[in-house]
């Protein structure tokens, strides 16, 4: 029996044990010099892990007496985890090494940081869930204050840690609510508890409490209030990092939760679900439109866009699951894209972050500000790019379960949130001549670029493949 579990939770095992040997190996050699090597060891290893869970992986397999789940919902949130993480670290490599910033440690608490996002979409059980969530957290608490020379960096961090403390209260307050009420943690006996139609008042509240904290970690309005501040005082690889990987585990974790515990009492919970997409979309939309640095900008945005992804959870139904993936995968491809932008502005060798910076900037890289273009007319959700099918997706999600409402909603909040990613365009291609941005020379940032630019415009043809992985994993979730 025991065998069986561990061979369920190898992938786990394997980056597990590679951080430690990692951490402990990096310990008795030259430490720094070689961070370089780690970083693109860990992600090669992520990325291999990543195949293996993608190809080698079927059916639905229980661990630990329900504790864990290995379904082909948990296997498209972790595959595409593990391949944002990879991505970033390897766009991030260059940028910290020539600033100094690049220690041994930051792969190490990437990879472990990965294994807990894998448990949280895992987790069939409000203790495994809280494991994976607190793995997680805890390794991101400390990369966002990497730069410890930087008063910004370390406030970001300790804001990070000390509004994330208070989330996890807010979780474990309800999780005990739900336990005390149901008289069990595992999800399979809470949904049992909670029956059909009419919540119990006291799981109602221990279900308020719960979303609550994963709001927290999906950055929805109003648990938001750490984002901008994080995202602008954080390293640029370490916001590109939590742009990415942890806002899918978040939002896997919050759909299991609602699904796999509460599936039977969607009309409860879809009504606060439904309030957190709304705020979070018009905040977001609105909040971004004064600002001038594109670090805080981009954590508006990202508020913006998980209102739009909860949409698909609000509604309830296998097919708002499906659309919810499929809008977090397309998300995730943008934010690399854009974040390989934002690492290569630079100034006398140092990073640029105020938009202004980018006046005219395409007259000196034409391929750089088109491919820029294309990727910020996706996050606004313009038509042909392969934003607006995202967005697209979990309309029709919504109009499926009758909440037109919500969808007339969106769109006005999408018009609005066009603005501020207009703007930016504007600068590039019809600013006033000022000082000349550099552009960072690394291979590395311009692929990534390119690339995400490239699957922006290509992937309107079948999204490559991606919607019947999609499909299967919102299937297996919502039976």
């Amino acid at each position: 029996m025991i065998q069986a579990d561990l061979n369920i939770i190898l992938p786990e095992i394997v980056i597990s044990v590679y951080a430690m040997g990692a951490l402990v190996g990096a310990v008795y050699t030259a430490k720094d010099r070689v961070a370089g090597l780690l970083t693109w060891l860990t992600a090669g290893l992520l990325t291999l892990v990543a195949l293996w869970i993608a190809f080698v992986g079927g059916g639905t397999n229980v661990a630990f007496d329900g504790m864990f789940h290995d379904d082909a919902f948990s296997r498209f949130a972790k595959v595409t985890i593990l391949l944002s993480a990879a991505v970033v670290l390897v766009m991030s490599q260059d940028y910290m090494s020539r600033r100094g910033m690049l220690r041994f440690e930051y792969p190490v608490l990437v990879a472990l940081a990965s294994v807990g996002m894998m448990m949280m979409v895992s987790a069939g059980d409000l203790i495994a869930l809280y494991m994976g969530l607190e793995l997680q957290s805890l390794a991101l608490y400390v990369v966002a204050s990497l730069r410890r020379d930087s008063m910004k960096s370390t406030e970001a961090g300790l804001k990070y840690f000390i509004l994330g403390a208070l989330s996890s209260g807010l979780l474990l307050y309800g999780a005990s609510l739900i336990y005390g009420f149901a008289g069990t943690t595992l999800f399979s006996g809470i949904i049992d508890a909670a029956g059909e139609g009419q919540t119990p008042l006291g799981l109602l509240f221990g279900l308020v409490f719960m979303i609550a904290g994963l709001a927290f970690k999906v950055s929805a309005v109003p648990f938001h209030m750490w984002t901008p501040d994080v995202y602008e005082g954080s390293p640029t690889p370490v916001t590109a990092f939590f742009a990415t990987a942890p806002k899918v585990a978040a939002m896997g974790l919050f759909a299991r939760v609602m699904h796999d515990a509460f599936g039977g009492v969607s009309g409860d919970w879809g009504q606060i679900v439904s309030m957190l997409a709304v705020l979070s979309m018009f905040l977001g939309a609105i909040a971004a439109i004064g600002q001038t640095n594109i670090k805080r900008l981009m954590a508006f945005s990202s508020i913006a866009h998980m209102g739009y992804a909860l949409i698909g959870l609000a509604a309830g139904t296998a097919m708002g699951v499906e659309a919810m993936l499929i809008y977090m995968a397309i998300y995730v491809t943008m934010n690399i894209g854009t974040f390989a932008f934002i690492l290569s502005m630079e100034k006398d060798g140092q990073p640029v972050t105020e938009i202004s910076a980018l006046n005219m900037y395409a007259k000196r890289e034409p391929g750089r500000a088109l491919a820029m273009l294309v990727l910020l007319f996706s996050l606004a959700g313009v038509p042909p790019m392969l934003g607006f099918f995202a967005k697209l997706g979990v309309w029709r999600a919504a109009l499926d379960a009758d909440m037109v409402w919500l969808v007339v909603a969106s769109a006005v909040a999408s018009a609005i949130g066009a603005f501020y990613y207009l703007r930016i365009v504007y600068y590039m291609y019809f600013g006033e001549e000022g000082e000349t941005l550099e552009t960072g020379r690394a291979p590395v940032l311009w692929v990534c670029l390119m690339g995400s630019a490239a699957i922006m415009v290509l992937g309107i043809v079948n999204l490559f493949g991606i919607e019947g992985a999609a499909a299967a994993a919102a299937a297996t979730l919502v039976n």
